[in-house]
């Protein structure tokens, strides 16, 4: 095949696809950068991308790629974790148009899907019906059919409803080539009735499958091998399932065409079959001393048909999570058709489990907590508890399940033998273990351990009985080795049988038959050796920006059509399901560009800028990945070096400097709020300012909120020694925008009994300085606070708009690393909600009664929390959630010019539909000021800060009598 083309041959190949097929095809930079990994250790740089709108445009794209000898690798989620999403020739994105439920019957419980569906999104059509599909990997809310069958992939699930082979019925493949071949069980019509001459068909039973040409024949010459080269265990996925066509086994060819890693063809469309969903779920949480305890309890719960048995150990709880007492877990989901019959089967199951200590969770929000640190363990585990880095390569082995405690501590002696270190969860009952270990991959001594590492635990699984791949599949990782599983003879059979496939050898070439080897194509070879020059301090990565974007593992949590509760990450994928515009696709151009062989200009990159151009800078990654990628962070460096000695957008001037603007207009309001109504001087600041035409300009207050306070007390740059003295921040937007709100504040703290003050004159976060990339002025504007703030920086520091106080919180610090002044005054940040938690705790708000809707700011979700928030609004009786994702606004983002119909996409995801569903008399709350104005511009409603409410409450309560109420009630 034709590894590495010249530009006029790529040229000509993209001229042949474009007339060819209907969907999109592109060559570009961008797109190329965004496809040379998957969650994988691998990279592999591709020609270009062809994005098929149906089943005629794969064949048609293979025809193409056949002609002109292009390898072709189809590619769903891009989640694979073993390499085999990656490839250096035409890769198939299937997710973007071939994502339609083609048929769903319920009567039949079968579904017919085209490869690009989401998991999530058929167990929801199926879910009315009271239907699901068994296998649910911990990707299921991004991870696709297709992906699913080309990996064989399992999930939690796998001990009820087995694996994706064992609930697929029929496939519609489409070889290199172009043709067209329908897999199915031995019975179906593309199967022979019978086949002369073959020896050792037992009568009665299913002929032999015919397939592409030469399978019936190379099955039925090697019926012996087939019957004895597999191990019996529920989670084999290495290798190709050649035992699924035997003749006693139903001459199964769509189960033996699932796990083969895009190495055979194409699915086109699939017919699944759906299982009956528990209308009730409970679930048993057990703990061990151990892992290996827990491994060794498994087994014997497996007769009681959980849905789930489900291990972890500590070492993967980072915080506390409400879990039993023990070291290590089982998670253990019973089903029934009542909640009753659920609790009762759970309980069984907890008599019998033999654990330390356990815990039956029946409350359905509970039980989505604790399964989200199971599912997010996938990317926790690529973090140490030190914050030492953590990779796959040894992701999935599976061992038969009574061998699995054995099996782990053999496992446990092999890691500390070669020095290495790994935190081992994943579905216990099925024998089956996930782990990430701290391969030293950037160094030629590091990358050699990980290979006499992984030929030696290939031995060891293999000691035991086990899989090398139970779940993700070999891919570049583990194929090499499967000799060691299966012998010489069965893999040479592996490439006899990829041949009679694809004798052109053009479906993804180097993953599962004649493999790359396992330590070639790594994804961190192309990276910096030497840090380089930044301005944050990346206090967690150890001050290195490659390995700040390496956090990115591509799990792609950021992927999902709606944010998970009261999620946040990532609004703008959310809005354009373009993967450029995911948290992902950026980190993914930013390794590149940090490799230099696709994205070829570094910093002055236009490709990275135009993805960095939609993030909104949320932070909603910083607190949602499930490794802390921090996008918001990257964007500023990013635009920093970017346009650094170069002329900025109008926007950057206008919007990134507007402490200033606003500090210099502060005694013209008046007048330039006059000018504002006029609809031509409105048009004309906002062209000249980069606002976006549809935005309405803000209403600039007549009296700042620092000239009413201290009209109200005056001030001082020192707070006397006063146990009751509280400074309370100026910030901008409270100041200049919002000044009802500092009064409030003042109003609430008086009536809990402290004394609120300024710290001093000129402060300022640098929020929009850092949001636009300025970064040197945003410094300057920090260093300045500091010095202004003085003693008070280790001194408790109320700060009203969420954004201000994150960007005192993580931007200061890590912007200032080597100046200890910036970690106090980080500490000493608090939400008026936290102060009163903290230093008022006795204090009684006034009881509101009312219920409530609006935003919670994204920069609290992800940097401040807002428990004490949520415990202060039930204490004050005001009752309801409110919205999760992002308002859209987002400080300047959504004021750009270009950015008003993602604005208002991320506002019509939930803020506005709870708006316009709320009832009478509903109190819209939201911290932020760009929440409140995204309310009112979009909404027509006035949301408020919970300052206001609670003071308005206030004004309106009579004198209480009595005593307070009890600390932190």
């Amino acid at each position: 095949m034709a590894a590495h083309q010249k530009p006029t041959e790529r040229d000509a190949l993209a001229q042949a696809l474009r007339a060819a097929v209907r969907g999109e095809v592109d060559f570009g930079p961008t797109a190329r950068a965004l496809t040379t990994m998957d969650a994988s250790n691998y990279r592999r740089v591709p020609f270009g991308v062809v994005t098929p709108r149906d089943a005629d445009d794969v064949a048609a794209a293979l025809v193409v790629c056949r002609r002109h000898e292009v390898p072709v690798v189809p590619r769903g989620g891009g989640t694979s974790i073993a390499g085999q999403a990656t490839g250096t020739g035409v890769v198939l994105d299937l997710t973007r148009h071939m994502r339609r439920i083609v048929e769903l019957d319920a009567g039949s419980r079968t579904a017919v899907v085209q490869p690009g569906v989401v998991l999530d999104d058929l167990r929801a059509a199926a879910a009315p019906h009271g239907l699901t599909f068994g296998p649910d990997p911990s990707t299921h809310s991004r991870c696709t059919l297709g992906g699913m069958i080309g990996n064989n992939s399992c999930g939690a699930h796998s001990v009820a409803w087995g694996t994706t082979a064992d609930n697929v019925h029929g496939l519609t493949v489409a070889r290199y080539g172009g043709d067209t071949l329908r897999a199915g069980r031995g019975r179906e019509p593309a199967l022979p009735t019978e086949l002369p001459g073959a020896p050792g068909t037992p009568a009665g039973l299913p002929a032999l499958p015919t397939g592409p040409p030469g399978l019936p024949e190379l099955i039925g010459a090697n019926l012996a091998l087939l019957r004895t080269g597999f191990p019996e265990l529920p989670r084999r996925i290495s290798g190709y399932a050649l035992d699924a066509l035997l003749p006693e086994r139903g001459a199964d060819l769509a189960r033996a065409f699932c796990g083969s890693e895009g190495t055979l063809g194409v699915v086109t469309e699939a017919t699944v079959r759906l299982v009956e969903a528990p209308a009730a779920r409970v679930l048993a949480v057990l703990g061990y001393a151990d892992e290996a305890a827990a491994a060794e309890a498994a087994p014997g719960l497996l007769p009681y048909r959980p849905l789930t048995v489900e291990g972890m150990a500590a070492d993967l709880v980072r915080e506390p999570a409400g879990l039993p007492r023990g070291a290590a877990w089982l998670f253990v989901e019973t089903g029934g058709a009542t909640p009753a019959e659920a609790r009762a089967h759970a309980e069984r199951v907890l008599r019998a489990a033999d654990a330390l200590d356990g815990a039956v969770v029946t409350d359905p929000a509970g039980q989505r907590t604790l399964w989200r640190i199971r599912e997010n363990a996938a990317g926790t585990a690529t973090r140490m508890p030190d914050g030492t880095e953590a990779w796959p390569g040894w992701e999935d082995c599976a061992v038969p399940p009574a061998r699995l405690g054995p099996y782990l501590r053999d496992f446990r002696a092999l890691l500390a033998a070669h020095g290495l270190r790994g935190t081992p969860y994943g579905h216990f009952g099925d024998g089956c273990i996930h782990v990430r270990i701290d391969f030293d991959l950037l160094t030629a001594e590091g990358v050699a351990r990980f290979r006499r590492f992984s030929e030696e635990l290939a031995d060891l699984v293999v000691a035991h009985g086990g899989s090398l791949s139970g779940e993700h599949g070999d891919g570049q990782a583990r194929a090499e080795l499967l000799p060691r599983m299966y012998g010489d003879e069965l893999v040479a059979l592996f490439a006899r049988f990829k041949d009679i496939w694809d004798p052109d050898g053009g479906m993804n070439p180097g993953v599962l038959a004649r493999p790359a080897r396992l330590d070639e194509n790594l994804r961190f070879e192309v990276l910096p050796k030497r840090p380089v020059e930044v301005a944050f301090g990346y206090p967690h990565d150890g001050g290195d920006f490659s390995s700040a974007v390496r956090r990115c593992v591509g799990v792609a949590a950021c992927r999902t059509a709606e944010p998970a509760g009261p999620g946040v990450m990532c609004p703008s994928f959310r809005a354009t399901g373009e993967e450029a515009h995911s948290t992902r696709g950026r980190a993914r151009l930013l390794h590149e560009m940090l490799a230099g062989e696709v994205i070829t200009d570094g910093w002055r990159s236009t490709e990275v800028r135009d993805a960095l151009d939609l993030c909104l800078s949320c932070k909603g990654c910083r607190g949602d990945c499930p490794v802390g990628v921090d996008m918001a962070t990257y964007k500023a460096e990013f635009l920093h070096h970017h346009y650094r000695g170069r002329l900025r957008p109008a926007a950057h001037y206008a919007m990134g400097r507007l402490p200033t603007w606003l500090r210099l207009a502060a005694p013209f309001a008046g007048a330039l709020n006059a000018s504002a109504r006029l609809r031509p001087a409105a048009a004309l600041a906002k062209r000249l300012a980069g606002i976006a035409p549809e935005r309405a300009l803000p209403v600039l207050a007549r009296e700042t909120f620092t000239r009413w306070f201290r009209r109200h007390r005056g001030s001082g740059a020192v707070i006397p020694p006063d146990d009751r003295a509280v400074a309370l921040w100026p910030d901008t937007f409270t100041t200049h925008l919002s000044p009802e709100v500092g009064r409030a504040a003042v109003r609430v703290l008086e009536a809990a009994g402290r004394r609120p003050l300024l710290p001093g004159r000129g402060l300022c976060c640098g929020l929009t300085y850092v949001s636009t990339g300025q970064l040197d002025k945003a410094r300057r504007v920090m260093r300045r606070t500091l010095d202004r703030m003085g003693d008070l920086c280790g001194e408790p520091l109320v700060v009203l708009e969420p954004s201000c106080a994150a960007t005192l919180r993580t931007d200061v610090p890590e912007l200032l690393p080597d100046d200890p002044r910036a970690a106090g005054l980080a500490g000493s940040v608090r939400t008026l909600a936290e102060y009163l938690e903290e230093y008022a705790p006795d204090w009684r708000p006034p009881r509101l009664d009312r219920p409530v809707a609006g935003q919670t700011h994204c920069h609290q979700h992800a940097v401040l929390g807002d428990a004490a928030d949520r415990r202060l609004r039930e204490r004050a009786g005001l009752a309801g959630e409110l919205s999760g994702g992002c308002c859209g606004l987002a400080g300047n983002f959504g004021f750009e010019r270009g950015h008003w119909e993602v604005s208002v996409a991320c506002a019509e995801e939930q803020l506005l539909p709870s708006v316009r569903s709320a009832e009478l008399g509903t109190e819209f709350l939201a911290d932020g000021f760009s929440c409140r104005t995204q309310l009112e511009q979009l909404g027509g409603v006035r949301a408020r800060h919970l300052a206001e409410v609670l003071a308005e409450g206030l004004d309106d309560e009579p004198p209480a009598t009595g005593p307070p109420g009890p600390s932190g009630a």
